[in-house]
């Protein structure tokens, strides 16, 4: 594929096919949500609600996080697929310092997907056979990934606007 005929034209997010460019825009943003949303304010209040044991609350929550994190899947496949368009087009490839934001949240989500989440289930797990009293260091790091992803999505949101809002520079300026 031939590049962009005016490379000057692409500091604006213009070049590339619509839906990749768009979704670089909304997959953080939803994905955003779904974690401020799920982790920052239906996690800590489930366990304040009246009636809600730490074996109820426990089992809410594997199915609510199961369901995110299939969700987040699904924003990340999305989110690869406008990457790898448009890193076929070069000319469309947002800028290197842009790109490891996406990059670093979809490595942040692995490793939560792949370590992070199999080893709090097995202690949840533990705790409901009653082997366990509760309390891991898991869900330090469960909550230390979330916070580095919520810094990735709003970087990258921030510098995917800035991008689409960037004046067109004229060719040979």
């Amino acid at each position: 594929m031939t590049p962009h005929p005016n490379p000057a034209s692409t500091r604006g997010l213009t070049v590339g096919p619509r839906w990749a460019r768009a979704a670089l825009l909304w997959v953080p943003a939803v994905w955003l949500g779904l974690i401020i949303g799920i982790s920052l304010i239906e996690a800590p209040l489930k366990f304040t609600a009246p009636g809600i044991t730490i074996p109820l609350g426990l089992g809410i929550g594997r199915r609510v996080f199961l369901a995110m994190n299939l969700t987040e899947l699904a924003l990340a496949v999305v989110l690869i697929a406008a990457l790898v368009v448009l890193w076929r087009r070069a000319a469309a490839w947002p800028s290197i310092r842009g790109r490891w934001w996406y990059l670093g949240a979809l490595a942040v989500l692995a490793v939560k997907s792949a370590v992070i989440r199999p080893l709090l289930a097995s202690h949840t797990d533990a705790v409901l056979a009653g082997v366990s009293d509760g309390g891991s260091g898991m869900h330090y790091a469960y909550i230390a990934a979330d916070a580095l992803l919520i810094v990735l999505l709003v970087t990258a949101l921030v510098l995917g606007v800035k991008r689409i809002l960037a004046p067109e520079v004229a060719p040979g300026k």
